[in-house]
């Protein structure tokens, strides 16, 4: 009988997920129910359930979720199409890395949000200045980790490629390209997750009318506490299915990382 259960066990490894999930709603029920937290601003899970299925089909939390997905991606695109390439340049010349790694450390290690103001300056208010902003912070991910998978890529499979004739430029993108691939979506998943927080961030303090970010932080300053629970729920819903995708593309596209 135990030898059956734990036999069952790996294919039910799915429920992990759920199982934390529910200990998290539990221990929430019971803070709201004992009233450890006042109910005004921690209303119960069914309340604040009750405002994301209402929110979704019959309110604007779907249009806001939209916009947010909309930006996200928009910046996560710009962001791949200049990281990406600029990364296995980088990477393939160790001299033209090195001078330039300060100025990658520095601006990765700068929070966005404190760039905000000097893409208000370049782009003004509008969408052009969410996307820009989170697609810098997006890219520095990518670039840093594209980079770092192409010099470290195995030097015996590019040495055998060259032993059998291969072009430099071959060798670049048959062989080190796709060793690089396990480190670059590294760095394209949590370059999305980086991109989806910047725009939120900014939805919240760069002139919105909608998304997110603004309907987390309107809902707060009204009090309206189970829509913004809703919201903050919807985020972190986004943000999971955002990182499970990139997961599983990583696992059905680059399944002979390591090998």
């Amino acid at each position: 009988m135990i030898q059956k259960l734990r036999d069952r066990l790996p294919a039910m490894g799915w429920l992990q997920p759920v199982l934390g999930a529910l200990a998290l709603v539990a221990v929430w029920a019971f803070v709201n129910l004992v009233e450890m937290v006042d109910p005004v601003l921690l209303p119960s899970p069914k309340q604040s359930w009750a405002a994301f299925v209402e929110g979704m089909t019959e309110g604007t939390l779907g249009h806001d979720f939209l916009r947010t997905i909309i930006r996200t991606m928009s910046a996560f695109a710009v962001a791949t199409v200049i990281a990406v390439p600029m990364g296995v340049a980088l990477g393939s010349s160790s001299r033209l890395y090195r001078s330039v790694e300060f100025l990658i450390d520095f601006f990765r290690s700068t929070p966005a949000s404190a760039m905000f103001p000097l893409f208000l300056v370049f782009f003004g208010i509008g969408e052009e200045a969410k996307i820009a902003v989170a697609a810098f912070g997006a890219a520095l991910i990518i670039l840093f980790n594209t980079a770092y998978g192409v010099m470290n890529a195995r030097q015996l499979r590019q040495l055998a490629a060259q032993v059998m004739g291969a072009s430099r430029a071959r060798i670049l993108w048959d062989v080190t390209v796709w060793e690089s691939l396990p480190q670059t979506f590294i760095g394209l998943r949590s370059g999305v997750s980086m991109a989806l927080v910047i725009v939120i961030v900014a939805e919240m303090f760069i002139g919105s009318t909608d998304g997110l970010g603004k309907r987390i932080i309107d809902a707060q300053m009204i009090f309206n506490m189970p829509d913004m629970y809703a919201s903050i729920f919807a985020a972190g819903a986004l943000g999971y299915l955002m990182n499970l995708l990139f997961t599983l593309l990583e696992t059905r596209f680059v399944h002979w990382g390591g090998k």
